[in-house]
């Protein structure tokens, strides 16, 4: 891939990242605690796409799990699977918890992500995983409602892109209502210990 095409992505993705601290900004509600006085962000809601071994999956069949949700792609350079080792190691070290937990990636690249493409990727992250693709409408409805930016960035002279998208992860209770999120550098021990603070009732 060509110098310019490397400028590009890295200037696309310290954009997608100003963008994900306004979002990460919104999200804290200027600092105070998330109580029910409050009020907790929209996040989630019914989708309905397909996995990385071809059988559909629903938001519904995830009920009475905490689910780990993140939006990517698999030609995602760098970000992407930095983020999916984060999850997977923090997973690990859930210990027994793990069992409560599952976790999600969903595809902002359905062109090039297929079943089949999906299915030789998420294998090299925590076994786990769950892999998800769908049709164009379909990721777009799971991206709002899960408030996730993403953008096609214009073709090289090969026909290469990429995929700009803000890269948070959310925690999601068992009753698929937002609980957290976690900003792309949290490390694989704090992101551990909150699911665990969280699970435990802490």
């Amino acid at each position: 891939m060509s110098i310019s095409r490397v400028m590009l992505f890295v200037a696309a993705t310290a954009i997608a990242v100003a963008l994900g601290l306004i979002v990460n900004s919104f999200f804290l509600d200027q600092g105070r605690p998330k109580t029910a006085s409050v009020g907790l962000p929209s996040i989630g809601g019914p989708f309905e796409l397909v996995d990385h071994k071809g059988r559909v999956a629903r938001d519904s069949d995830f009920l009475g799990k905490y689910l780990l949700v993140m939006f990517g792609y698999t030609y995602c350079p760098d970000v992407c699977p930095t983020e999916l080792q984060v999850i997977s190691e923090a997973m690990e070290q859930l210990g027994q918890s793990r069992t409560k937990v599952q976790p999600l990636m969903i595809t902002v690249d359905p062109e090039r992500d297929t079943v089949a493409a999906l299915a030789d990727y998420i294998g090299n992250f925590d076994p786990s995983f769950v892999a998800l693709t769908g049709s164009t409408e379909q990721i777009k409805a799971a991206a709002k409602a899960y408030r996730v930016y993403y953008a096609k960035t214009p073709p090289d002279d090969e026909g290469d892109y990429f995929m700009d998208h803000s890269a948070f992860i959310y925690l999601m209770g068992p009753d698929g209502k937002y609980l957290h999120h976690f900003a792309p550098t949290t490390a694989p021990e704090s992101m551990a210990d909150k699911i665990q603070a969280v699970i435990s009732g802490g």
